[in-house]
């Protein structure tokens, strides 16, 4: 490997890249639907899919090790997205309100990205490896995470917002996104182009002759864990009121009063969620790492489960009350991101601690599979949910989803921590 370049050329600029797509898949494609006129439900269903590629990304991982380098697939899953950005520009519905049919080449060149961006996580996290020394990627990790966090705001919040002021400019919502589609890819395609030029060179890697039994072997010995079916209902349970609401937390700002939301502008949920949101969720995730290192997970683990299940009762606040007050909108929104990003602390530091032996990078992508799980298959029921209760009804079930999150807590074992926590 090339280490002339130093690090800070390229660790930034290589995670920011890691999180566009993912948040204009995942999070963007949400506020577009919804805008484009797509029902509650329709949009819960199809870009809950969208996580799919994340939740089978262990399956093709070994490809990435043993074709080609790290560098060629970085750049050539950014070459692709790029023209998937562009592609998603001209795909969109020339107006508002068409049937979902009207959708489906945008749906399909969504799903494409999807996969070329879970493929990309994998090349981008192995050339980060390979890349630096130990020293370096215990330097660095705080670097990626902040970029990636960038990266979410950036997605969350500029790309939504740019999109609801030229919504207002132009008067025509699908022009609007078009135009926002177009410029994400520019700024993707002038990502790609200062990596090609930065990243330094690594040499092909040899394929293990072993491989395929090591990747089988990692799965088998993943499965046989002690307490594998416990971690498994943990992994997809902890989370529920989340997973069942998220989807439905753009449309319930977007939506107008009459529906049952609360009636705000593109700009003004872009602001909420993108701004507001993300530097709540960000402080509130520092924080929960720097208090469990301190007491060590298990003392931690119950303030973190109901920090995560609790300010969900916001919404519901908000759905009874229909405040006015963006600032009341606001500190709301920012109670229940700061709460859920000290309670996921508790989520990624289990599967940490389930992860370690053998084959523990394998074991904690397999623990992520089944995070991406955990949010899929309830969101994808979250529009027909909504829709059939209202908003109100909507929050409530969501409130008594929260019960599932203390019930798995309660029944994990006794002595939980990852190596490096507080014994």
């Amino acid at each position: 490997m090339n280490n002339s370049r130093s690090p800070w050329f390229w660790v930034p600029t290589l995670y920011f890249a890691e999180g566009i797509p993912y948040f204009i898949v995942n999070v963007v494609s949400v506020t577009m639907f919804k805008r484009l006129g797509m029902s509650n439900a329709d949009l819960a269903m199809y870009t809950s899919l969208l996580y799919l590629p994340w939740v089978i990304k262990p399956l093709w991982s070994p490809l990435v090790d043993v074709i080609r380098t790290k560098r060629w697939w970085v750049l050539l899953m950014q070459v692709l997205m790029t023209v998937c950005f562009a592609a998603l520009a001209f795909s969109l519905p020339s107006k508002t309100g068409a049937p979902v049919g009207a959708f489906s080449l945008s749906l399909v060149i969504f799903y494409i990205t999807a996969m070329l961006s879970a493929t990309h996580d994998i090349a981008a996290d192995g050339y980060y490896m390979l890349a630096l020394d130990e020293h370096q990627q215990s330097l660095f990790v705080g670097i990626r995470s902040t970029f990636y966090r960038i990266a979410s705001v950036f997605g969350q919040g500029v790309i939504v917002v740019v999109a609801g002021l030229l919504e207002t400019r132009y008067g025509d919502i699908p022009k609007a996104w078009t135009v926002t589609l177009l410029l994400s890819s520019a700024i993707f395609l002038a990502t790609t182009i200062w990596h090609l030029a930065i990243l330094p060179r690594e040499s092909v890697p040899q394929a293990a002759g072993g491989g395929k039994r090591n990747i089988l072997s990692a799965f088998s010995t993943f499965f046989r864990k002690p307490g594998i079916w416990l971690a498994m209902v943990f992994l997809l349970l902890y989370r529920l009121p989340e997973a069942l609401s998220v989807k439905m937390l753009t449309p319930f700002m977007l939506d107008s009063l009459q529906d049952g939301g609360l009636g705000l502008s593109t700009a003004q949920s872009g602001l909420v969620y993108g701004t507001v949101g993300v530097i709540a969720l960000t402080i509130g995730g520092i924080l929960g790492g720097i208090w469990s290192a301190k007491v060590g997970l298990r003392k931690a683990l119950w303030p973190m489960a109901l920090s995560l299940a609790l300010p969900c009762s916001v919404y519901l606040f908000m759905a009874i009350a229909q405040p006015s007050n963006i600032l009341t909108i606001y500190f709301c929104v920012a109670l229940d991101q700061f709460g859920y990003g000290f309670g996921f602390t508790a989520y990624m530091l289990y599967m940490i601690w389930f992860s370690q032996g053998e084959y523990s990078t394998s074991h904690y992508s397999i623990c992520t599979a089944f995070m991406a799980l955990s949010m899929m298959v309830p969101g994808f029921f979250a529009g027909i949910l909504q829709e059939s209760l209202g908003y109100t009804g909507f929050f409530v079930l969501v409130m008594v989803c929260c019960l599932a999150t203390l019930a798995v807590t309660a029944f994990l074992p006794s002595k939980i921590e990852p190596s490096y926590g507080k014994k």
